[in-house]
């Protein structure tokens, strides 16, 4: 009889010493009797099982927010941008799986511009790491519609980002209660 335990097993010997039941239970830190049930819920998927309970429980912990389109990247910027009385960009850095890095603030502008340069929206999500970036600015007036500089910023930023290889998501323009997407709107 093998008395050994699944952890040393697989230390000492590799995963394929393994029953699907062990190496369930080294997966997901359970208990024996659990690993067995989930190879059985399974239905003799077990490697398999485990994986996707893995992963499952994997993304039911992960606190960080998913930018998957222009509602969700609006409703992550603070009030006090949305509603400032000057208009604030900010960089939304995102991880390949569209997870939120980092959000930060690159340019306060004036009652009607934010000059922001490339370089300032790239740098941290170089710094960070980020995969993508979703471009973000208020305007002050409550209409969101975008301005020919709104349109010619986002086309630097869009070239920008295909040089340095993070791609430019999205470009939302946020009011107090509204906002205005490049990608939905087929401008991006």
């Amino acid at each position: 009889m093998d008395t050994e335990r699944p952890r040393e097993k697989l230390a000492r010997r590799g995963p394929e010493a393994l029953t699907d039941a062990e190496l369930v239970s080294v997966i997901l830190s359970v208990t024996a009797r659990r690993a067995e049930s989930i190879v059985k819920e399974g239905g003799g998927r077990g490697r398999e099982a485990a994986l996707e309970e893995y992963a499952k429980r994997r993304r039911a912990f992960d606190p960080r927010p998913v930018v998957d389109g222009a509602r969700a990247a609006a409703g992550l910027v603070p009030s006090e941008a949305r509603c400032a009385r000057k208009e604030h960009f900010l960089v939304l850095c995102l991880n390949a799986r569209r997870q939120l890095l980092r959000i930060e603030t690159v340019s306060v502008g004036t009652l009607s511009a934010s000059l922001v340069h490339p370089r300032e929206v790239f740098a941290p999500a170089i710094s960070h790491g980020a995969a993508a970036v979703v471009a973000v600015h208020n305007h002050p007036s409550g209409d969101p519609s975008p301005s020919a500089e709104d349109r010619e910023a986002t086309r630097r930023l869009q070239r920008a980002g295909e040089l340095l290889g993070i791609p430019l998501a999205d470009h939302v323009i946020v009011s107090e209660s509204s906002f205005f997407s490049f990608r939905e709107s087929g401008l991006l």
